[in-house]
Formats: structure tokens, sequence, C-alpha cells
């Protein structure tokens, strides 16, 4: 006689019962378990089992959070801000319940542990632990996550621009002990300016001035931002310097070293290599180092307890990342200053409209010196127009009038010349030949174009223009020539045989010349610096600076001016500078006046009557002209949004580097711009984000790409 477990396990037995047995197990099964404690026969962390991790996967649809459950074995490494390997897509779920993407294991960070998950199921183990070394903080997160939203980005673009490389020989050294703070520093040269020594003792009893800073000409610059620096050090916080360039970091890096000695600050620059590089980012990370200047990806360095942040020429073009989702160096360490309640400083010899817009709105005050000693400290500027070029027989060879021959022949008896001449690749708008006013789209005022040779375009809006007539003397004849620096290093050469010619550009910077007669003929950014300063400088084809194609054509003419003037001599010891444009031109009068903020004030003022950046917000949006149309059609703009274009956009041709916005080799593509009031800046990035998040979901296979605030609209 069978047992009563034996009948039951007979083919029809007790039917009902296991069949209720079955559906209670399945019914459990799918209850999601708040605190998991087993994966695959493995212990989980007995406290805190759920790790919230972000994927390195930067395409938008997937920017969120996902949990994974921690075995019991990583729980001591597993902490907030390490670098893990997950395997997505075999078990991790979104926490907002998306599907599985993909497969294999991927890089992440964790950014939380929790006790339980908002995933209604089971998950998936983290893989492995890559470091123990946390480095992403709560305060890189949140600045992050704020970048990514402003910029219409993702937080994994943000954070491939924010946390360097792993370097496992560079961890597993120690990083030193933190100093003690410095002494208040003396004002220094900072008494040049009216409220330069309030600003530095702001600094040093704690507080988080913010100012825009018009520097003086000259050499001192480095020695200001160091002296700003030792103030916020000596009240026990950190600080963050961003230049455009290795060389104004290296002459920051031996101001600092000088006013604090060594081993209080980190130097961050691509020139230093991966392992320094990564070093000297986990010394400031850690504590051991309170002060940091390098180039455009420092703006994200972890500074601990950070009391000011400072930009130097925030108008260079190497301050706007080209990688995903761009953003700016100004912009970024706005929020920072904002979110942390820290000091700003944002200085240069000249004025970008967005600083004179922080001024004008008051989150920033103005820092400059009284007239008297900029006249002192600024070089004489003397213009001449460019129709005057060779009309004499003295100065025929050298391509340059009297006036700048005179100014080059007295310059050399007692030091070296600067000759300044636009970028070789400058692609300049069209200008009348008569009188050099730049061309402009009767509609929207953008830039006009001749693709073709023959066709007058606007390079904003796409309409055509048949008839284009000047509108300062009526001429209808239009021009677009540049003379490079290399023929220009030549013609001097000729006309002043007995004296050395140098060049610095692109191919070859020069970091220093001596002071010793010598011609230095250098492209816009590339000059060197001259011991003791220059005698004199020329400022050759004023007109192509001002006839490129871009909004900022005027500010950045006055920039590179500006730059190239403030390496010359003061007018007290004879330095003069001349420029040949038209001295009727905004900007020459502004550099003739070496009033480079109130050139922003007025560029501002029009910019807002235009309704121009910065007063309005604008992004761009290329892509093939299909998916570009579809895409304005469902992006579900806000409000008031105007859409300007779509233009054509160049391709990259042979041998010229691609840039953003620029179409692959051999495809025609298509851009818009898009407008929004002030005010709305934050609702544009939304829905162009969403859209952009939707379109990448269904798999579209022709990119649209997004940039907000793209700094080149012509």
């Amino acid at each position: 006689m069978s047992s009563e477990n034996e009948r039951s396990a007979e083919p029809g037995a007790g039917a009902p019962e296991q069949l209720a047995l079955i559906r209670e197990t399945v019914r459990r099964a799918k209850v999601p378990r708040a605190k998991p404690r087993t994966w695959r026969g493995a212990a989980l962390a007995e406290e805190l089992p759920v790790a919230r991790v972000l994927v390195n996967k930067g395409v938008l649809h997937l920017d969120q959070y996902f949990d994974y459950a921690v075995p019991e074995e990583l729980d001591a490494d597993a902490q907030p801000g390490v670098r893990v390997r997950v395997r997505f897509g075999a078990g991790g779920r979104n926490i907002q319940g998306g599907r599985r993407e993909g497969g294999g294991l991927i890089d992440g960070f964790i950014v939380e542990r929790r006790a339980d998950s908002d995933y209604q199921g089971a998950l998936a183990a983290l893989a492995s632990v890559v470091s123990p070394e946390p480095v992403l903080g709560p305060d890189l997160l949140a600045l992050c996550r704020a970048v990514a939203d402003r910029y219409a980005g993702s937080l994994a673009d943000v954070l491939q621009l924010a946390v360097p490389p792993r370097n496992g020989r560079a961890e597993s050294k120690p990083s030193p002990d933190p100093l003690p703070p410095p002494p208040a520093p003396e004002p220094g040269t900072w008494e040049r300016y009216g409220q330069g020594p309030a600003f530095l003792r702001a600094l040093a009893e704690g507080g988080a001035p913010r100012a825009v800073w018009t520097a003086l000409p000259g050499p001192h610059w480095p020695a200001e931002i160091a002296g700003a620096v030792a103030a916020t050090l000596s009240s026990g916080r950190g600080a963050l310097v961003v230049v455009p360039d290795g060389r104004a970091a290296g002459r920051v890096d031996a101001a600092l070293t000088e006013a604090l000695g060594t081993g209080r600050h980190a130097l961050l620059t691509a020139e230093s290599g991966p392992e320094k590089r990564y070093r000297q980012w986990l010394a400031v990370r850690r504590g051991s180092v309170r002060a940091v200047v390098g180039t455009r990806a420092a703006m994200f360095a972890p500074v601990r307890d950070l009391g000011l942040v400072v930009v130097w020429d925030d108008g260079d073009s190497s301050h706007s990342d080209d990688n995903a989702p761009f953003p700016h160096v100004r912009e970024v360490l706005e929020l920072r200053s904002a979110q942390g309640r820290c000091g700003f400083l944002l200085g240069g010899h000249s004025c970008t409209v967005e600083a004179a817009q922080l001024v004008e709105s008051g989150w920033a005050l103005p820092l400059l010196a009284d007239r008297e000693r900029l006249r002192r400290a600024a070089p004489l500027i003397r213009t001449v127009g460019d129709g005057e070029l060779a009309r004499d027989g003295a100065a025929r060879t050298a391509r340059l009038p009297s006036l700048a021959w005179g100014a080059v022949r007295d310059g050399l008896r007692s030091g070296p010349v600067l000759v300044q001449v636009p970028r070789r690749g400058y692609a300049p708008r069209l200008a009348c030949e008569r009188c050099r006013t730049p061309a402009r789209c009767r509609h929207c005022a953008g830039p006009l174009e001749a693709p073709d040779q023959q066709d007058l375009n606007c390079a904003w809006c796409g309409r055509a223009e048949r008839a284009w007539q000047c509108a300062e003397c009526g001429s209808v004849r239009l021009r677009a020539r540049i003379v490079g620096a290399r023929r220009t290093a030549e013609e001097l050469g000729r006309a002043f045989p007995a004296v050395p010619v140098r060049t610095s550009g692109r191919d070859h910077i020069l970091d220093a010349v001596p002071d010793s007669p010598a011609l230095v003929v250098s492209t816009p950014g590339a000059e060197p610096v001259a011991e003791g300063g220059y005698a004199a400088a020329l400022l050759l084809d004023g007109w192509a600076m001002l006839g490129r194609p871009d909004l900022r054509a005027g500010e950045e003419a006055l920039r590179r001016w500006t730059a190239a003037g403030a390496l010359v001599r003061g007018q007290d010891e004879g330095g003069t500078v001349v420029i040949v444009a038209e001295p009727t031109e905004r900007a020459v009068q502004a550099l003739v006046r070496w009033d480079p903020a109130g050139f922003a004030r007025r560029e501002l003022a029009e910019r807002a009557e235009l309704g121009f950046p910065p007063v309005s917000r604008m992004a761009s949006a290329t892509g093939p002209a299909e998916a570009l149309a579809a895409f304005l059609r469902t992006a579900g703009l806000p409000p008031g949004a105007e859409i300007l274009g779509p233009v054509p956009v160049p391709s990259a041709g042979p041998g010229r580097p691609r840039r953003p916005g620029d179409a692959p080799p051999g495809e025609t593509w298509e851009r818009a711009l898009i407008r929004v009031v002030p005010g709305r800046g934050a609702a544009l990035a939304r829905a162009l984000k969403t859209a952009l998040a939707a379109r990448t979901a269904k798999g579209a296979s022709d990119p649209v790409r997004i940039r907000i605030d793209p700094p080149d609209i012509g």
C-alpha cells in the first residue's frame, strides 16, 4: 500500500491542490522583493544591497540611473562615486521600467547605495568594482547634471569630460598631506583697480564677490590672478583658474609658484601626460591640493571647499568644448559659483558681450582701472585706412602705408616689433569694395556669402540677395581677400633685410622672444611674449578681421587686437600700435580709446534690439534635410520660438579638420537656428532634448545634432 505522499505524486492525483500550489509560487515570484538577499545563489550585501548606477551610455533616451544588486564580496568597495563594470541588458533595469538595451559589460559609476529598488523585478548584480577610489562626489555629480540639462545633453557625456581616464599607477601613489592656509597677500598691483583691494579682502574674509575684470595692458595679470587665489586660500577655501591654452597656464603656474611656493596648487593641462595629470587630479579630489590652474577640462576639477572660480579671456574659442554637449567654460563656472556660493572672477584684456550682460544684470560688478592709469599702461594707438596701403614708393614693397612703415622703423631701434596678420583659413564674409562695410541680409541682418562665386545668399536665413547695394556708400562691388602671415613675413624681410624675422603660428608657436630688434610675424592668438614688451606692433588687414561671417566679428577683432596691444610697452615707454583698418569702424575706435567694456555694452544694447544672443537664447539643429525637417516638426518648441533657415552647411573637405556642425565628407546637410526670448532657454533645451531622445529611442538612422548657444552662428 502506497503512502500518502506516493499517492499524491501519481499522475492525476491531487491535481487541484498542485495547480493551486503552482499558481501561488508564480504569484510570489512576481512580487517585487524590496531587499534582495541572493543572486544566482550568491549572498548580497547585508545593508544597502542596491547600487544605483550611471552607465556609460551617452544616448539621450538612456539618460537616467539603473539599479543593480551588490554582491557581498563587493560590499566594501562598491561605494558611491567609484567606477564599476555592469552587464547592461542582462537583468539590469531602468528605475523607471525602461526596456533592456543591448548586452555585455560596460563601465559606470555608483551614484547611490540604497536599501531597496523602485524596479518591480529581480536585479542583476554588479560585475566588478574597477577601483575603490571614489572619483564622482555629490557636488561634481550635481554640477554635471546641471550642465547636461543646460546644454540638452546626457549626463554620461558630461562625465566623460569631467572625470579623466583612470590610471592605476597614479591611484596607487598616496597624495601628500595638505598644507596649512597661507597668510592673506598684500594687494600689490590690484591697487591699480578701484575695487581691487576690496575684492581681495572679501575673498580673504570668506566672502563670495563676483566681478568682471578688465585687466590693464602689461605683464601683471598672472600675478594678479595668483593674488586672488592666495587671498582665497588664506580663508581656508579652494580656488580654480581656467585659461585658454597651455602657454597661459604656464604663466599662471609660475605666478602661483612664486606667490604660494610649491605644493599648494595643481596644473591640469593636456601637456602633462595622462599619468601625471590624473595624479594631480586625484590630489585635488583627495583635498591634498586646494588650488588648480588648467585649461578647458579643468573647469570640472573637484576642488574641496571651493571659494573662487576664475576664467581668463572667456572670448577665446578654446573655452568652448568640441565634444557633446559642447559646454562653455564661462557658463560652467557660473553654475559652479551659483551652486557652491563661491566667488567668481571673469578677466581679460577685452570684454565679451556675455561679460557685459553679467554686469548689466547686476550679477557681477565691474573691476576697472581709472582712465589715467589706463592711459599710462596702454600703448599709443594710431590708425590708418587700408585704402592708403603702399601709396608711396618707399612703402610699396612691404605693403605698408607710411605711418606703419615709420612705426616699424622707429620700434626696431629699441626692441622687437610685433606684426599681427589674420590667420590663414579665415573665411571673411563679403564686404563693400569701397568702404569695407560688411554685406548683410536685408531680412535678418545675417552675413551674405557667395558659395558659387555668383549668387548672394544669407548664411542665416538662406534668402537670396539679387540686388545688393552698400547701405553706407551705395557701391555695388564686393571684395574678399587676405594676405597670409607667411607672405607678409617674406615682404617684411625684403623691406628690412638687416633685421631677423621670426614667425609664430599654427605650425610653430613661439612662447617668448628676446628683448632685441626683430620682426615677429604672428597669427592672432599665437603672439609670443617679448621680454620687456614689444616696442611697437602692427595690426594688418583689419577689415578681414572685421569681415568674418560671425555675429561676433567686431567683438572678436577687438579681443585679438587688445591681446596683441597688451604685449606692447606702455605709452610712457614709447610703445605704439598701428592698426591698418578703417578708423570709423566701431571696434577700431574702441581700440583707440582702449575701451573694450564700452564696446561690449554697445554691442549688448544692439543685440537686445535685434533679439540676438546673449539677450536671447539660441540653439542650432544640424542634419540631413529630411531628418532635420522632421525633427523640427515634432520638437514641441516653446511658444514664441522662431526658426531661422534652414540653410546648407559646408562639408569637411579633404585635409581639413572637421568642426562641430560640419557635414560628413560627400554629404549635404542643413542647419536651422532656433531662437527664443529671454527666460525660455531652459524650456528650449528641454524640448530639444526630449525630441532628440524620442528620435534616438525609435532608432532613427539619420543623425540630427543639437548645440545650445552655438559660438558661431555666421
